[in-house]
């Protein structure tokens, strides 16, 4: 782990993911070199509020129970991406609400993609804001698909082939593709179903005008509710070059990979920072 990662999720800083149906704990102290990383998953209870279960979590888990006073936060939440040369901070908030008119409550945030000449912006419920601020002296939050995008875009230079991902996670797929150091598409679809996926994929495939013999196709995640291996086949039957992500062999056995239940993006983060 860099320097610089270390003192983004290093020893003093608990990383909390929190999604719409889900909410997680996770800690790195390198001086357990066997097992560096602790990963806490929290059972979130439907009748409650997602800010209420992180109350609710603050005070019973056992990561959230150690003095930590600063947290890095992995919002997994609708994104909006503006190009860098466009965006303007005033008008954020306008724009991400016109395009997720259902979150117009919701506090908007952004993160700069500077490899990606993009903006991210996202949404954070405002009481789920307040216990994070409440609870921890220094907080600082970014859109849980940034680690993923940024690894996944540097890895896109690996040949001259288009490319096209599929990130499935938390009851849904994020499709991306990059041409040279900006996006070239992105959107997020729900579902845990492979047909679903399938569709998808190949619906952008063909929007994009990608070549079945020549390009790729890269999945990475799961979640479905039949299964990666049964989505990979199927596309199979469609395009040529269809490849399977293993985290163990992209991150080369790191410590992060052997976490068992731990999310791509949350593997990313540890491995390679945002």
């Amino acid at each position: 782990m860099s320097n610089e990662l270390n003192q983004q999720v290093g020893k003093g800083r608990i990383v909390i993911r929190i999604g719409q149906h889900h909410l997680s704990f996770s800690t790195f102290d390198a001086t357990r070199a066997e097992a560096p990383i602790t990963y806490e998953p929290y059972v979130v209870k439907s009748n409650m509020s997602i800010a209420a279960n992180l109350r609710e979590a603050l005070k019973g888990a056992g990561l959230a129970q150690v003095g930590i006073s600063k947290a890095m936060v992995l919002i997994d939440a609708p994104v909006l991406l503006i190009p860098v040369e466009v965006f303007e901070e005033a008008k954020m908030a306008v724009m991400y609400h016109q395009s997720f008119p259902c979150r117009e409550q919701e506090q908007v945030l952004y993160n700069v993609l500077p490899d990606l000449n993009a903006v991210a912006v996202f949404s954070v419920n405002k009481d789920l804001k307040l216990v994070l601020d409440d609870n921890f002296a220094d907080v600082r939050t970014t859109a849980a698909m940034s680690p993923v995008w940024r690894h996944l875009h540097r890895r896109s230079f690996t040949s001259t082939r288009n490319k096209l991902y599929g990130y499935l996670h938390d009851q849904k797929i994020d499709v991306f593709s990059f041409h040279q150091n900006r996006f070239k598409f992105y959107n997020q679809f729900e579902t845990t179903r492979s047909a679903d996926a399938l569709y998808f994929l190949l619906y952008v495939w063909k929007q994009l005008m990608l070549s079945q013999e020549r390009d790729e196709l890269h999945l990475v995640g799961d979640g479905l509710t039949d299964g990666q291996d049964e989505l990979a086949n199927k596309l199979r039957r469609y395009l040529q070059n269809v490849f399977v992500i293993n985290p163990s062999a992209e991150f080369n056995r790191a410590p992060a990979t052997k976490v068992k239940g731990m999310p791509f993006d949350l593997v990313t983060l540890f491995t390679k920072g945002r």
